[in-house]
């Protein structure tokens, strides 16, 4: 099998709010989901790195905006963005959610060189209400995204899709079509090359 390219990937800084964030003078990819939902494992998977994102067995580490800097293999430079969770560990406090909230939701919509924002989804289970309510606000906001599904590899093939085609199903109730979608897994490696080539395409248009 053909090995895939390592990015050239380096953490840059950790942002409270979206003014402090670094200057906006290239193409920004954003990641967020809940908490536990294998976003660290993921950033690492896309950059090629097993220690770029920190990972953790215990749910909302992420608390800041970090910032990594991506030179790709032709040489295309772009920010990769770790977003904290939007499903919150059960021992912070009432006030850190909000001032989360509000540092998530001022990046978003205020970040003018966001591309994209991929919203991972754990392919475990099914559709949980605060990713459909995220992602329906994501379409109030007219953010663009894509939806990345997370740790196929702990399912059966059975339970991936029909999880897969519930979730899409829900969406559909409010939405006339779908975002893109990919399938991962940190282990298999698979989805990578999808998201890598989605990237550069959102790049060259």
């Amino acid at each position: 099998m053909k090995k895939e390219p390592t990015l050239q990937a380096q953490y840059v800084v950790s942002s409270e709010t979206h003014k402090q964030c670094p200057k906006a003078d290239r193409p920004e990819f954003a990641f967020i989901g809940r908490s536990n939902v294998g976003k660290s494992s993921l950033i690492n998977l896309i950059t090629g790195s097993t220690k770029l994102a920190r990972t953790s067995a215990t749910p909302g580490k992420t608390r800041l905006i970090n910032h990594f800097d991506i030179i790709d293999t032709d040489k295309k430079k772009w920010y990769l963005v770790d977003l904290p969770g939007y499903g919150y560990a059960a021992t912070v406090s009432q006030k850190a959610r909000r001032n989360w909230g509000n540092m998530i939701e001022s990046y978003i919509r205020k970040r003018e060189n966001l591309i994209s924002l991929f919203v991972l989804i754990d392919s475990r289970h099914e559709p949980q209400p605060i990713d459909i309510d995220f992602i329906n606000q994501l379409g109030e906001w007219q953010i663009p995204f894509s939806i990345i599904f997370t740790k196929i590899d702990k399912n059966k093939p059975g339970a991936t899709k029909r999880n897969v085609e519930q979730f899409t199903n829900r969406l559909l109730e409010n939405w006339e079509a779908l975002p893109p979608v990919f399938l991962t897994s940190a282990v298999t490696k698979v989805g990578r090359s999808e998201i890598l080539d989605h990237i550069r395409t959102l790049i060259k248009s």
